[in-house]
């Protein structure tokens, strides 16, 4: 079933409430927006309800993180970038909210606060309801009975089965925004696509979700080629029989990893011709970047993957007809251990077919090598695209496509 859009409803004047994912990296100690990707990745959308009474629900971080702040800076930066005032209330469902929902005039636009200081937000006893009890919450009663219709626009929360993301459409006509159109189109054609080969680059800390897409890709002949890196890589080293030294098999047991060597022996058993593991590693020696081959590393932190292995996965890239990537290679943060990272980005941005990038990390490196219009596609998610590529059904998506419009 199609997804209900933008194109299919009447909101001229409208209450409409939209559901944004604005989580933004921000310096604790002044609050300071450090990156406003999501913030902006929304505009075309509010573009497009400019002559409605627009009501923005939003979340920052999650409960016990020092970044779970209020969105009164992000109303600000909002208020910066589409040249016109953004209302921020300090309240999601209250009296004051609901008083600033209702005295709304058509094309001023309103961001309510945090929706997960909200404990029916949260709380796993009512994440596991199905939407039409999560539709009794007061956060959507109360919502609901002032606004006239819901748009879902955040697609990096899609996978997450909480009120504000799948129980709306139970109760109000409902809509898919452009940037989840967007989102849902581009990563459809990535799985859809008849065009070979096809590329997966894993990398990053999401071990788990990983495998589980790999295993989903390659069962289904998506995959030609995975190429892995990051604790991913790792991983699949230790379980392929190699010595990856002790400092880094006990990373991936702090992390929890470890329990996962079964599941990603039987991977590399079962496809192992069509997944790629580094052949060589860097790692910090006396203060400077060193690498060696696989079957010598060192008792030392793997930082990132090393040139034989750039020089690979980089020439793979560049002859694929499709190429999506999750996650850095290695320790992007620190410079000298960027390469990697950095050399696959550049790999796609001179490929000649469809390539997409998923989560902030690939996506602000894109950014600081000005390689941004030169991948096809960044997806704003993270969890949330593995989850799609891995062609899982994402709770938001499904809850447009059941009720929606």
């Amino acid at each position: 079933m199609e997804l209900p859009t933008l194109r299919d409803a009447e909101l001229d004047g409208k209450r409409v409430l939209m559901r944004i994912d604005i989580n933004s990296p921000i310096e604790p100690e002044t609050g300071e927006i450090l990156d406003d990707t999501r913030i902006r990745s929304h505009l075309p959308t509010i573009e497009a309800l400019d002559s409605a009474r627009l009501v923005l629900l939003a979340h920052q971080s999650r409960p016990g993180l020092e970044d779970f702040t209020t969105l009164e800076e992000h109303s600000r930066r909002f208020g910066e970038l589409i040249d016109r005032e953004v209302y921020y209330v300090d309240d999601v469902f209250g009296r004051a909210a609901r008083e600033e929902i209702r005295r709304l005039r058509r094309g001023e636009v309103l961001l309510l606060e945090n929706v997960r200081f909200c404990s029916e937000e949260v709380v796993e006893e009512v994440k596991r309801k199905p939407p039409r009890l999560q539709a009794k919450t007061n956060l959507v009663r109360k919502l609901s009975s002032y606004v006239d219709a819901f748009v879902n626009d955040a697609f990096a929360v899609a996978h997450r089965a909480q009120p504000s993301v799948v129980a709306f459409p139970e109760v109000l006509p409902s809509y898919a925004g452009k940037l989840m159109e967007r989102e849902v189109e581009n990563l459809s054609r990535v799985i859809k696509s008849d065009a070979r080969p096809k590329v997966f680059c894993f990398g990053g800390a999401k071990v788990k979700d990983s495998l589980r897409v790999m295993e989903k890709l390659l069962s289904r002949n998506i995959a030609d080629h995975v190429l892995t890196s990051g604790m991913v890589g790792n991983l699949l080293l230790l379980a392929s029989g190699v010595e990856i030294g002790e400092v880094n098999r006990r990373a991936l047991e702090e992390k929890g990893f470890l329990g996962l060597v079964e599941d990603a022996r039987r991977l590399l058993e079962k496809y192992g011709e069509r997944m790629h593991l580094p052949k060589d590693v860097a790692f910090s020696r006396d203060g400077a970047r060193a690498e060696a081959g696989v079957e010598r590393i060192p008792n030392l932190r793997i930082m990132d993957i090393g040139i034989e292995t750039i020089a690979e996965y980089s020439g793979i890239i560049r002859e694929a007809a499709v190429v999506a990537a999750n996650g850095p290679a290695g320790m992007f943060e620190l410079q000298e251990f960027a390469l990697g990272s950095e050399e696959l980005l550049k790999a796609m941005s001179s490929c000649r077919g469809f390539t997409v990038i998923g989560g902030g990390h690939l996506a602000s490196i894109a950014a600081r090598l000005n390689l941004k219009d030169r991948i096809s596609f960044i997806s704003t998610g993270g969890k949330a695209m593995l989850l799609f590529l891995a062609c899982e059904k994402l709770p938001g998506i499904e809850a447009l496509r059941r009720v929606g419009g």
